[in-house]
């Protein structure tokens, strides 16, 4: 039983790899855990999405992944 963490953009040179498998369920704090003090911190900004079974949370923070989900983290993007 696991959840695929998925980082993209930025997040994913700070976490040196693509995905991770964790074990489920995964709450906000086990994310936090999981992914290292670097990609945690960027986690804990505002301008940082997390997404779950191909939805953006509203409330990143309310994150519940179980068996088989995937949940992506979203950079803030930039551009013009």
């Amino acid at each position: 039983m696991s959840v695929t963490v998925v980082f993209l953009g930025p997040l994913r040179d700070m976490a040196a790899q693509a995905e991770m498998e964790v074990p489920a369920p995964l709450d906000w704090q086990g994310l936090l855990a999981a992914v290292g003090p670097d990609v945690a911190d960027q986690l804990r900004e505002a301008r940082v999405n997390v997404a779950c079974r191909g939805k953006v949370l509203s409330d990143k923070t309310a994150l519940d992944a179980r068996d088989g989900d995937e949940v992506a983290l979203l950079p803030p993007v930039s551009g013009g």
